[in-house]
């Protein structure tokens, strides 16, 4: 049996020093810069609130990820609320002190992950952890005209990051006591968050909080609630801020009953407009959203930038939102690409074909489940298809297609060596009834006929799965090989 290790002796003197309040604070004065982070853990696992509030002042780094720290040991409220007053007192003092270089808060949890189990390696891979100020030009120095005294520069603003998640009908009690502190400081302490989602909480609450973000840091927004088109509408200035904003995913969107039809165009007109400020935006993901259908063209014709990922998934669209989308979307950097949920059955293939054919030189990702493709219309986009020459990934499921269209989608894609996932509908054969029920055996004689084409066709690698959803339960059933079912075909 291995023994524990030996406390090292760098610990066992941090303990001690911090049994001793006033003298661990007086040392920070003379404290090696080295020694700050695991002094400043002992301290915070400790619950050494006093100790911890010198040690925010007189952090040498200019960066704390203290959010890093909280996720490993979990703190205790107290402990926060002190790394946080220490900052409002930093923030309060006129002349700072000599040595602190903090700029920036860091307390997203999955930020700096290494930094306090490398504090103990060498100098140079502690930096490189801490990011460090950028260096500064050099200036000449200016001739000083007499003896009149410089006016002082405005001291600069200490950044605070985090990542928030709202959905409660208040924050929580840690986001309420750093959003005080910023009110308190406001112009000192700059809170900046890289990502937002929103599941619920009352829109003047939001509202609130949104009004002390900085809200040009947000690069990443995810909006989950069941909002009206009317909430969307009060929403949208604070979108139009948010410049740097790469990933927006909205869902859930839904017209009111009691709202007049100018009234929803005002809204709709104020939501798209906000793209037009948008010049960074990347990703784009819209699920549930009602009014899309016939208007889907707003949307494209205020996006500046040629979008990564374009998912627009369970929504009504028209025949001429396909056309636009196919005809004047920016699909020059088009990797993803998601119409899951969109009804396509009713509906020419030519707006889907010319928009694959367009994307063919980009796509990695496509993604066309439940969109209800029937085999002639399937059988119409296979040229474009086998033209993607980039594509990784394509799914298809619950789409209504027979084994003969899915052997000839097969010969149209070999060719493509960067695909390696295909995850196929059940082919009509394998079902027994008109209800939905599928036939196991069958499905495993279709399943291993592909598998042996794909051999056969020097291709063994490529995944290829099926998936259908149970027409009981709705849950999903794979096969490959073997079929992973869900209970409604266990035996009892």
């Amino acid at each position: 049996m291995s023994m524990p290790a030996p406390p090292r002796l760098l610990d066992l003197a941090g303990q001690s020093l911090l049994r001793d309040q006033a003298s661990a604070i007086a040392a920070l004065e003379v404290l090696p810069m080295e020694l700050f982070p695991p002094l400043f853990t002992a301290a915070f696992a400790g619950r050494h609130s006093e100790t911890l509030k010198a040690m925010v002042q007189a952090w040498p780094f200019p960066c704390l990820p203290l959010g890093a720290l909280m996720k490993e040991q979990q703190p205790h409220q107290e402990t926060f609320q002190a790394a946080l007053d220490g900052l409002d007192v930093l923030l309060a003092q006129e002349v700072r002190p000599s040595r602190w270089k903090l700029q920036v808060l860091d307390l997203r949890k999955n930020a700096h992950q290494d930094f306090w189990t490398v504090w103990s390696g060498t100098r140079a891979s502690m930096y490189s952890l801490l990011e460090p100020e950028v260096a500064q030009p050099t200036r000449k120095k200016q001739k000083v005209d007499g003896c009149r005294p410089r006016p002082k520069p405005p001291l600069a603003p200490v950044e605070v990051l985090i990542d928030l998640c709202l959905k409660e009908s208040t924050p929580d009690e840690s986001v309420a006591y750093l959003i005080q502190k910023v009110k308190q400081r406001k112009g000192l302490l700059h809170l900046c968050c890289k990502k937002l989602k929103i599941f619920a909480m009352p829109m003047q609450n939001i509202r609130k909080i949104l009004n002390i973000v900085q809200l040009d840091s947000i690069q990443d927004l995810e909006v989950n609630c069941t909002w009206k088109l009317s909430t969307l509408g009060k929403f949208a200035p604070h979108l139009g801020q948010m410049a740097n904003l790469r990933r927006l995913l909205l869902s859930h969107i839904h017209m009111s009953s009691h709202s007049t039809p100018a009234k929803e165009e005002q809204c709709i007109s104020q939501f798209t407009a906000q793209f037009l400020r948008l010049h960074h935006l990347e990703e784009l993901y819209l699920d549930s959203i009602s009014f899309l259908e016939d208007r889907l063209d707003q949307v494209l014709r205020c996006l500046k930038t040629p979008l990564e990922t374009l998912s627009i998934t369970n929504c009504l669209l028209s025949e001429s939102d396909l056309t636009h989308l196919s005809q004047h979307l920016n699909v020059s950097q088009l990797k993803d690409l998601g119409l899951s949920g969109v009804s396509l059955t009713n509906m020419s293939p030519e707006p889907l074909q010319v928009l694959i054919e367009r994307a063919s030189a980009t796509l990695q990702d496509l993604d066309l489940d439940e969109c209800g493709i029937m085999d002639s219309q399937f059988t119409d986009i296979l040229p474009a298809l086998g033209r993607c020459s980039q594509l990784t990934t394509f799914s298809f499921c619950g789409n209504p297609i027979s084994m003969a269209v899915l052997e000839n989608l097969l010969r149209h894609t070999i060719g493509l060596s960067n695909l390696s996932h295909v995850l196929y509908p059940a082919p009509l054969e394998s079902y027994e009834d008109v209800r939905g029920t599928l036939h196991l055996g069958r499905l495993a004689q279709l399943h291993a006929r592909l598998k042996q084409m794909l051999q056969e066709l020097g291709r063994p690698g490529m995944v290829w799965f099926s998936a259908n959803p149970c027409p009981h339960c709705g849950d999903r059933t794979f096969y490959d090989p073997e079929p992973i079912l869900c209970p409604c075909y266990m035996p009892a």
